[in-house]
């Protein structure tokens, strides 16, 4: 019997050393790779299929961009998705880059579902929590074999397998819609100052010029336009990217925690995503409740962890997307933002569903008797004076 290996494949180093290693190791007589599309460069999808024609046996391309977008990041912005500091670009979209290997090699009657992820980051566990799902055998060659960079570019070259890294410039790269990630080499030493030549989204913030004025529009939590024009999701945030970028927005140097304990240092990207996330929590304030923003920031806490460590299919996963979605039926207005030298300022909100009422608040308005607030002055506080006569103050 023919055992066939499908490969969740970008078409880098790793996953590009996977195919020969499947077969040479493994005893894989065929290997299909899968890459999905969720808002990598096109060049990039275009090298990937290219590079699998001459190693693979067979090579599929997923367009899972619109996919990403709605069942993914816009579940994210409803739930202010930020761990540690970190969006969860790369977290958020394993779970459907697995999926759809998945359903490839269901189509394609495999018995071997394969990755190319170490054993000491957190993609393994983000595949394998669905991979897992099915009776098929999973198999990381990277982290099976205990590989290092050095040997795999080197393995690489005597296979002649094309590759981008280098000894010099080893640096992986994951990128899709919504961010963008940089990481080994010198990165990995927390005290190395990033060269700027590991950017490509977003110039340093003190080369940008002048500052500007964007409004985005949300319904029920999602985002739907800027300055008023309304724009599909995946080309809102494509052009929030673009706009976000050259004000030098959304770079993130930061020391992270992985699933398994260990600390990494990690080098983000994602302009439209700290705009929006921005515009979010600042609607939110708006119209939810003081008791709603506490509860749903335990909330957004737990999701954030869950989304992060791939467990899409947790059940609580699906309980807390509930309790979110009831929220952001009120999430409705726009926001104003500045946007100046890689800073992100909130300028203006409005929404039809604000608890904010002028009217009330302002000092100018005699719609309140401040007199009625005596009484409940009188009891604040009251136990704290209780024990202060204990201590004799």
């Amino acid at each position: 019997m023919v055992k066939k290996a499908v490969l969740a494949y970008s078409g880098g180093l790793d996953t590009s050393i996977c195919v020969p290693l499947l077969k040479e190791k493994y005893g894989c007589d065929e290997v299909i790779t899968v890459a999905v599309d969720v808002g990598q460069p096109q060049d990039d999808i275009l090298n990937a299929e290219e590079k699998a024609k001459y190693i693979s046996d067979k090579h599929y391309t997923i367009d899972a961009k619109e996919e990403f977008v709605d069942q993914y990041i816009f579940p994210l912005i409803k739930a202010n998705g930020d761990y540690e500091g970190y969006v969860m670009g790369t977290s958020i979209a394993r779970p459907l880059i697995a999926k759809k290997v998945v359903e490839t090699a269901k189509k394609e009657g495999a018995s071997v579902l394969a990755h190319g992820c170490t054993g000491k980051g957190n993609d393994q566990l983000r595949f394998e929590a669905v991979f897992r799902l099915t009776n098929m055998e999973v198999i990381a060659p990277m982290r099976d074999m205990n590989l290092t960079r050095e040997w795999e570019i080197e393995y690489a070259k005597k296979n002649n397998i094309p590759v981008i890294a280098t000894s010099e410039k080893p640096w992986s790269v994951d990128e899709n819609i919504w961010s963008r990630s940089v990481e080994g080499g010198l990165l990995e030493d927390p005290n190395y100052v990033p060269p700027e030549e590991i950017y490509e989204w977003t110039q340093a913030p003190e080369n940008a010029g002048e500052s500007q004025i964007v409004e985005i529009g949300f319904e029920n939590g999602v985002p739907i336009s800027i300055d008023g024009n309304r724009l599909d999701g995946y080309k809102l945030i494509l052009e929030l990217n673009k706009i976000g970028g050259a004000h030098g927005i959304g770079r993130s140097d930061l020391v992270e925690d992985r699933i398994l304990g260990l600390k990494a240092r990690e080098n983000y990207e994602h302009p439209a995503a700290t705009i929006l996330l921005t515009a979010h929590r600042d609607l939110e304030k708006l119209v939810l409740t003081r008791s709603e923003l506490k509860f749903k920031s335990m909330v957004d806490s737990q999701w954030s962890e869950l989304a992060y460590y791939g467990l899409v299919d947790e059940p609580l996963y699906s309980d807390l997307n509930a309790f979110i979605d009831k929220t952001q039926e009120r999430v409705n207005g726009t926001v104003k933002l500045k946007l100046y030298k890689g800073n992100v300022s909130i300028l203006a909100r409005t929404s039809p569903n604000a608890l904010y009422s002028q009217e009330l608040v302002s000092f100018d308005s005699e719609t309140i008797d401040q007199k009625d607030a005596e009484g409940y002055s009188k009891y604040h506080g009251f136990q704290a004076r209780v024990y202060k006569k204990f201590l004799g103050n």
